[in-house]
């Protein structure tokens, strides 16, 4: 592993998440003047780097993380398929209401870019981002029934306790015809959803389920748990539908996207 690499996985374990989110848009710019050159490009905020910088709790994942825009590979994903698929972007293209939780800064930017004429009809939330517009837990959601049209919720569920309560919360804000991305770290070597409440320490926690502050590992039946909220669930391994060539341009990666209805 390389230094810059454990020195990332360092800091992400050690320093507090609220902290990090204030420094890593001018630190991690800084790190990427070592990575210049040809190679690798972000598709959501045009960065070109001979590769993209190491990124990772755990195990660090080589070519993931973008200097500029600090993308990593399932928001590229995400992102190019959102602007991509035609009635999807004709969607978003209309400005509907939109509920971004823990959002992420590469996608958060690019929507207020979007909603600069609309800039109420985007609402972000978290726990205790800095960042947010709002601030509640996910399993308690504070909105009226059917209040949003898009739901953008990514790598949330493995923190919460309860994620089918996080997922009927979600379900019930949603306004009918609506749609959302749910995507999650999938073990997809695993048929079956593990999780153990009585894990707590944060160090076992890191071993069992691979993240210090994860409560469960997912397996390939997410896309039921969807399912059981009342979504219409569809699974789709977008990268795939790539080149090699452009899916190590992009670093892609290999998640796979979640996308929900509610009719």
């Amino acid at each position: 592993m390389s230094i810059i690499g454990n020195t990332i996985r360092w800091v992400l374990n050690t320093i507090p998440r609220t902290a990090l989110q204030r420094v890593a848009g001018w630190a991690v710019p800084i790190v990427g003047l070592f990575y210049s050159g040809k190679g690798r490009q972000c598709p959501i905020c045009g960065c070109e780097k001979r590769k993209f910088l190491p990124y990772g709790y755990g195990k660090v994942r080589e070519d993931a993380l973008c200097p500029k825009c600090l993308s990593l590979e399932r928001h590229r994903l995400l992102w190019h398929y959102l602007m991509n698929n035609e009635s999807v972007r004709e969607r978003i293209d209309s400005l509907p209401i939109i509920l971004h939780i823990a959002p992420e800064v590469c996608l958060m930017n690019e929507f207020k870019r979007m909603y600069e004429s609309a800039p109420y009809s985007y609402i972000t939330a978290d726990l205790e981002s800095p960042l947010a517009d709002m601030h509640f837990d996910v399993q308690s959601i504070p909105m009226k029934d059917n209040n949003v049209d898009i739901v953008i919720c990514n790598h949330i569920l493995e923190h919460v306790e309860s994620d089918s309560k996080a997922l009927s919360e979600m379900y019930r804000i949603m306004h009918p015809g609506g749609f959302g991305v749910m995507l999650a770290p999938i073990d997809y070597s695993r048929e079956k959803t593990f999780e153990d409440d009585t894990i707590t320490d944060p160090k076992q926690r890191a071993e069992v389920f691979g993240q210090y502050d994860h409560r469960r590992v997912y397996g390939r039946d997410y896309i039921e748990r969807l399912r059981a909220a009342g979504f219409e669930a569809e699974e789709i391994d977008y990268a795939a539908q790539f080149t090699d060539y452009d899916r190590t341009l992009y670093s892609f990666g290999c998640d796979h996207l979640y996308i929900v209805r509610k009719s």
